[in-house]
């Protein structure tokens, strides 16, 4: 698929100082990329260097295969749509704010009445039409913001972390709608955020940016259970990293020694090399000691422990196991419960070899 959008040996300072450093980055037509990191990982930047509301210190930034910097600033910005976290609204009603854009860009009143209310429909706030900001809900007035985009049919969307400000439900509600209009309109799309499930469930890739740099940048899956290094699968949820060295190879299959135990993995590395030995909390399964014997799983990875920490979080429990190391699992509360798991209780942890991650070191 042909790239819309790339970018090459980008460098943004601020008072001398680098903040964002990006070698090489291509957007495809049609996709939706997310874009996460923590705060102040240079994100936002990026969003405002790639809308020209931010001028680079070094690089090329070329749409549809023609440098920007050759492109007069206003005649690129018409080709696009920017939606930052506060919705930025007119006092004006609902309809006209949806409209303003088509409005600046002397549509037919037809055409613009039209395009209007077809957007107020598909985001769900057509009832609202001569409401003004000011009597809005946050939610509400972002589906306006988003609105207001989606009318003006860019070539390309970008999104500067549009729900980090709403509540969970309204946000759980909106980002399904944005997830369906994708889908239909199949608007190029940049989406920034922190949010590593809003990041999974709307994006065809995942860039991850740390201290301004582009570290991986690849499907959703493979950022989240192969990180390319030790800083993204800590900032993806990888809790248990180990470092290990890899005591035997054979077939793709390795085993690896870590604080004196042997643990196996999938992965094609030679014999004494030293890696990370990386596991998701959710791929990590629990047995207590006097209950059913793990020897019905499939799993190659067993350890005995006991339980250092239980961390409820909402319906689910990060479990700190001490296997010799910290071990951490993800299990619903239902489950903590049905098995009656209390702190220094002494349990098995087990794990499939093809659930591990290896990181050269």
């Amino acid at each position: 698929m042909k790239a819309i959008l790339e970018v090459h040996d980008l460098l943004v300072e601020r008072g001398n100082r680098p903040i964002l450093n990006v070698a090489s980055l291509a957007i495809e037509e049609g996709e939706t990329l997310a874009i996460i990191g923590p705060n102040g990982a240079g994100k936002s930047t990026l969003l405002l260097t790639l809308s020209r509301l931010l001028p680079p210190t070094r690089g090329e930034i070329s749409f549809r295969g023609q440098s920007l910097a050759a492109q007069k600033a206003l005649a690129y910005r018409r080709r696009i749509a920017l939606v930052l976290q506060e919705p930025l609204l007119l006092d004006v009603t609902v309809f006209e704010n949806v409209a303003a854009g088509l409005r600046f860009r002397h549509l037919p009143k037809g055409e613009k009445e039209r395009r209007t209310l077809h957007w107020l429909c598909a985001l769900g706030i057509e009832h609202l039409r001569q409401r003004r900001p000011r009597t809005l809900s946050g939610g509400e007035a972002q589906r306006v913001s988003l609105a207001r985009a989606f009318a003006l049919q860019p070539e390309l969307l970008l999104l500067d972390e549009p729900f980090s400000a709403l509540d969970a439900p309204t946000r759980t509600r909106l980002l399904q709608d944005l997830q369906n209009l994708l889908a239909e309109t199949e608007i190029t799309t940049i989406f920034v955020t922190h949010d590593l499930n809003e990041a999974l469930q709307l994006g065809d890739r995942v860039a991850v940016l740390l201290n301004g740099r582009l570290r991986q940048c690849a499907p959703p899956q493979q950022v989240f259970s192969a990180p390319a290094d030790e800083e993204v699968a800590a900032f993806v949820g990888m809790d248990t990293v180990i470092a290990g060295q890899v005591i035997a190879s054979q077939a793709g299959q390795v085993i690896v020694q870590a604080n004196g135990l042997h643990l196996e993995a999938v992965g094609d590395f030679a014999t004494g090399k030293q890696v990370l030995f990386c596991l998701r909390p959710e791929d990590v399964t629990l047995w207590p000691k006097d209950h059913a014997h793990p020897s019905i799983s499939s799993a190659r990875n067993r350890l005995s422990g006991r339980i250092a920490r239980l961390m409820p979080n909402g319906p689910l429990v990060r479990v700190i196991v001490d296997c010799g190391f910290p071990l951490t699992a993800l299990i619903t509360r239902a489950s903590m419960i049905e098995m009656g798991l209390s702190e220094n209780q002494a349990v098995t942890a087990t794990f499939k070899a093809s659930a591990a991650h290896l990181i050269p070191r």
